[in-house]
């Protein structure tokens, strides 16, 4: 994307009227549009890398399939996940799913990959951030927003 079109959808993507409508928006396109494709395709990753997460419901036991924006690491084998829940004020449930059961899989450019969840802490946690904050500046609005800690998390292939 073009540097104003980014700038453009970054500030839009750090609206609270955003917060209130992506959650219910955003997610639902990118699982059709991820079936349609046959896995090739995310069209929030137009904007943001993208994963397609299928942990297993903390409370349920059941397979949840979440669309998550992610960065990439440089090691191609790892990738880094922002809990922020677009700034809204509960820790999204995805992340409790990991707490819980942290072998989870992937789908990652029509690939399906088993991964390892790990939430970040300490230090670890403030480099991660850092970084994330310089890729993709909305996630420190979505922080300021709200009173509780943003979960990170890295994934790394099995």
């Amino acid at each position: 994307m073009a540097g104003l079109g980014v700038r453009v959808v970054q500030r839009v993507s750090s609206t609270r009227a955003f917060a209130k409508i992506a959650p219910h928006v955003v997610p639902a396109l990118d699982r059709t549009v991820h079936r349609l494709t046959g896995g090739r395709f995310l069209l929030s990753a137009q904007m943001l890398p993208g994963v397609i997460l299928t942990s297993t419901g903390a409370r349920s036991g059941l397979p949840r399939t979440t669309p998550l924006a992610c960065m990439p690491q440089e090691d191609g084998r790892s990738w880094l996940l922002v809990g922020s829940n677009f700034g809204r004020t509960g820790h999204p449930a995805w992340t409790h799913n990991l707490l819980a059961r942290p072998d989870v899989s992937i789908s990652w450019r029509g690939r399906d990959l088993p991964v390892t969840a790990r939430l970040l802490t300490g230090e670890e946690r403030a480099r991660a951030w850092t970084a994330l904050v310089a890729f993709w500046p909305p996630y420190a609005t979505y922080q300021a927003r709200v009173a509780r800690e943003i979960r990170l998390f890295r994934l790394t292939c099995r």
